[in-house]
């Protein structure tokens, strides 16, 4: 019996190889990502000898907001895959990430419910620049969303300070 358990054992621990379609999906999503800031660029700048400040301003923020769902999209494959398949080799390499290897399951929660409170904070910032075009009930709903966003990000922060507090307890 101790055999079939070792088998079976054996077969659970190498399914997390069936992860990596899915992170090599979010390297070309990242690649359409670069198409898409490629297009907002090319669309950018000549507004900048045309247009508005205001108009500026959110050109830019449309740039940061396509970076930062990029660096959302690395964190994600890199800490994922480091977390749930198989540890990278990166010795002796000089342009080796300093969070990688670092970057455990709570933290990568964290850099992603944080990187979503930005991007969210980034659209927000966006409707505020055209506020005049909302409606009271868009603008609430925009403001609405956002915040429910920074509410679930800090509880999810009170919950892995919990978690951590009560393991350390416990090992005492």
């Amino acid at each position: 019996m101790k055999h079939v358990e070792t088998r079976l054992e054996s077969f659970l621990f190498a399914s997390r190889w069936l992860l990596v379609p899915f992170y090599i999906g979010l390297i070309l999503a990242l690649a359409l990502l670069l198409v898409k800031f490629v297009k907002e660029f090319i669309h950018f700048v000549p507004m900048v000898f045309t247009a508005e400040g205001g108009d500026i301003i959110i050109g830019v923020l449309t740039l940061v907001d396509v970076v930062m769902v990029a660096n959302l999209l690395i964190i994600i494959v890199f800490a994922g895959y480091e977390n749930f398949v198989s540890r990278f080799d990166a010795a002796g390499h000089e342009d080796w990430p300093g969070w990688m290897g670092h970057v455990g399951f709570a933290e990568l929660k964290m850099k992603l419910i944080g990187s979503i409170v930005a991007i969210s904070g980034i659209e927000l910032l966006k409707a505020f620049m055209h506020v005049e075009s909302l409606t009271n009930e868009q603008l609430a709903w925009k403001v609405g969303i956002h915040m429910t966003f920074v509410i679930s990000g800090v509880l999810f922060a009170v919950m892995d300070r919990i978690s951590a507090g009560k393991k350390g307890h416990a090992e005492e």
